[in-house]
């Protein structure tokens, strides 16, 4: 198993990272000899695109004319790490009720028509197979169930981005109100987030895969 694992807090300890690496302890606790590869956007990010990679995706015959450019190159190489992993791991903050900027320009890299996104008369078509996708939100405030007192576009955004190239198995493990929470019950807070992970579903994915 191939596991990628992208975190995206500015911050070198945070909940959000402590979120993602609880979980990719889970997996390799199911799975002890899968790989690991990291991209750390929170410390490394990547730029958000410039103007030569917004010409290329201007038009079909530019798209043609920048195929085999450097314009392309940070793109391709985000795609193909996805293209890789058999699950992908993240850990992001939520920022202002949706991702953070660096995620941002990860997915406007990631997202791209002709290679990830096959355009139809019927709509966008994903271009990727469907693989999971385990994502730990920490939130300052509360965004979902009985408590809820802030919007949240920050998971239906994830949800369409990642829905639009093909990959529709997604699962968010909110730790919310990090805002009022004791660091001494941190860690328990961290553990009953955790639970929720339904590893099932991803050994049932990777099996039916692994046979396909």
């Amino acid at each position: 198993m191939n596991i990628l694992h992208i975190d995206c807090s500015p911050r070198p300890v945070s909940h959000s990272r402590q979120l993602s690496a609880g979980i990719v302890q889970r997996l390799l606790s199911g799975a002890p000899g899968a790989t690991i590869s990291r991209r750390d956007l929170g410390t490394q990010p990547v730029p958000h695109p410039a103007s030569d990679y917004a010409a290329a995706l201007a038009s079909p015959a530019a798209m043609m004319a920048a195929a085999s450019a450097s314009a392309m190159d940070l793109s391709e190489t985000l795609i193909r790490e996805v293209e890789t992993a058999d699950v992908i791991v993240i850990g992001t903050p939520m920022n202002n009720f949706t991702v953070p900027s660096v995620l941002k320009a990860w997915i406007d890299h990631f997202l791209r028509v002709g290679r990830t996104i096959l355009p139809t008369p019927e709509g966008k078509v994903g271009m990727l197979r469907n693989r999971p996708v385990l994502i730990g939100i920490a939130s300052g405030g509360v965004f979902s169930g009985a408590g809820a007192n802030q919007p949240d576009f920050l998971t239906p955004y994830l949800c369409a981005a990642f829905g639009c190239v093909g990959i529709s198995s997604l699962q968010f493990l909110p730790l919310q109100a990090t805002a009022f929470l004791d660091p001494a019950h941190a860690a328990s807070a961290r553990e009953k987030t955790l639970a929720a992970i339904d590893l099932t579903v991803i050994g049932d994915f990777l099996k039916d895969n692994a046979t396909a």
